[in-house]
């Protein structure tokens, strides 16, 4: 590939896009591709202390800051790391990007989504996911699977995480070329074929 491709999984805690980002590594891998995995927030080197902070910070957060924490995290993420990849060609996966934002902060916290997105825009210098695949759990799945340790965002509660869904869900109706929506309740066998075949038709558009 002479240009590269910057693929986002997104989704709840739990819902298993982690360890489908970590198969889709090795398969891409496995057919000679060059890859790259990075998160937000947490990416390698500052992002892994604004991480911390975002995680496991046990005073008051308000939803501005938190929301601002992210996008800093996010602009540093594609400058430093996203960006540089994808122009020499290799196929950056991402575990959470903007869609996020929108899902967490927005429909999840009530921070306004227009204004998400302006700031999501400039954070990301106006550069979208050339894929987005979002991992759809049930709320009641989603916290059994985090189990009792939660770090602060997990502990945020099921309606807090019912309104997160249902803003993953409607971010891919309002974006069906770029957000396609998986059923995470299946086998991770069943889930990983279905993500080869999307990435697999991302990379023929290439």
């Amino acid at each position: 590939m002479t240009k590269g491709l910057f693929i986002t999984f997104e989704g709840a805690d739990g819902c298993g896009k982690t360890t489908q980002m970590k198969l889709i590594d090795e398969y891409l891998r496995g057919k000679g591709f060059r890859t790259l995995m990075t998160r937000e927030p947490g990416a390698k080197g500052l992002g892994e202390r604004v991480r911390e902070i975002l995680l496991n910070y046990d005073g008051e957060v308000s939803p501005a800051c938190e929301s601002f924490l992210f996008l800093a995290d996010r602009a540093q993420n594609m400058d430093c790391i996203i960006k540089p990849a994808v122009e020499k060609g290799v196929i950056v996966l991402c575990d959470r990007h903007t869609d996020s934002t929108i899902a967490y902060q927005g429909y999840g916290r009530g921070v306004n989504i227009d204004e998400l997105k302006n700031l999501n825009n400039i954070a990301t210098g106006g550069r979208k996911p050339d894929l987005t695949i979002v991992f759809d759990i049930d709320v009641q799945t989603s916290q059994a699977r985090v189990g009792e340790e939660k770090d602060r965002m997990e502990s945020a509660g099921v309606e807090f995480f019912e309104r997160v869904r249902k803003g993953y869900l409607e971010i891919a109706k309002r974006e069906p070329e770029r957000v396609k929506v998986v059923d995470s309740m299946r086998t991770i066998e069943e889930i990983h074929n279905e993500v080869v075949e999307l990435i697999e038709n991302a990379i023929r558009r290439t």
